[in-house]
């Protein structure tokens, strides 16, 4: 468990250092922020998900039941947020923002580095899984379900994102197994490499024009994305009946705090970017607490 919590320690400090340098970058100078998270959402996002989709070895068969999980764990959680946001009242873009936060979980630089912690290699094998149905799925609805509209909309906005295209050219270039000439993949890899760091700056750029002051809404979103998520997973789990490793691999994914996506989806496509990039802090620190009864929960307990 020391192991563990030293790795949450590790993949949270770095994070909260860019952060801190966003902020302090944000104090000292006058940003173009709507330029910069473009500059995020249409050019470095859709190149780390082209890169990830190229670079998989995972088989669609190896994928089916972790993949559908978390649609349905997906799927649960809009509905419940959206529920909540309505039943107390909050104003449409606060609601957008507890949709995002509550159903983003930080499956990535935080979610891979803790599963390999616990459950070790066959456990991050699954992680992955997990990482890319999230961004199948995420990104092929979270942007539209922001911007709302029509059906026939939401589906021609969906299709005018790069970061879909992006999705779409990876994998084409995995299942023909095609070279790309001039180490144009080199390219791609340097530029998926800039998406996660500018993205950080950006939240603390956000965080450095508004004072930082957390309140019960903070906290009780960051609960709903910790424990709701866990508790979901959970249920979606027993229900499909998977295995023991999925089923803790999926819980223990589904228990990340908030990701810095839904900070970057809500200040685009609709929502308080502001009171979104509070969640993504609160929900990261409590998640030091949180993580630990969610592991001892699924049986990790050494």
């Amino acid at each position: 468990m020391i192991d563990i919590f030293v790795s949450v320690i590790s993949a949270v400090f770095p994070v909260g250092c860019i952060v801190l340098i966003g902020f302090i970058f944000g104090k000292i100078f006058v940003i173009d922020e709507p330029t910069l998270s473009r500059l995020a959402l249409y050019v470095l996002f859709p190149a780390l998900l082209t890169d990830i989709m190229y670079r998989t070895t995972i088989s669609i068969e190896e994928a089916i039941g972790i993949f559908i999980a978390f649609g349905l764990t997906y799927l649960l959680l809009c509905l419940i947020s959206w529920g909540v946001g309505k039943g107390l009242g909050f104003s449409v873009s606060v609601q957008k923002s507890l949709l995002a936060t509550t159903t983003l979980p930080n499956s990535g630089n935080m979610g891979l580095p803790v599963t390999l912690f616990a459950l070790g290699e066959a456990g991050l094998e699954r992680a992955v899984i997990y990482l890319i149905s999230w961004n199948l799925i995420v990104f092929s609805t979270m942007p539209a379900i922001l911007k709302g509209g029509g059906f026939w909309s939401s589906i021609i906005f969906t299709f005018k994102l790069p970061i879909i295209w992006g999705m779409i050219l990876g994998i084409v270039i995995n299942l023909f197994n095609i070279e790309l000439p001039l180490k144009l993949d080199d390219g791609l890899h340097l530029l998926r490499e800039a998406a996660i760091p500018v993205s950080l700056l950006l939240m603390g750029i956000q965080i450095s024009k508004n004072r930082f002051q957390p309140r019960s809404y903070e906290l009780i979103a960051s609960l709903m994305r910790l424990l709701g998520g866990a508790f979901i997973a959970y249920f979606v789990g027993r229900i499909m009946n998977l295995e023991i490793l999925d089923l803790q691999v999926l819980v223990l994914q589904s228990s990340m705090p908030s990701a810095l996506a839904s900070f970057l989806i809500v200040n685009e496509f609709g929502g308080d970017g502001t009171i979104t990039s509070r969640v993504v802090i609160v929900s990261t620190l409590l998640s030091f607490f949180t993580l630990p009864i969610i592991l001892w929960m699924i049986g990790v307990t050494s």
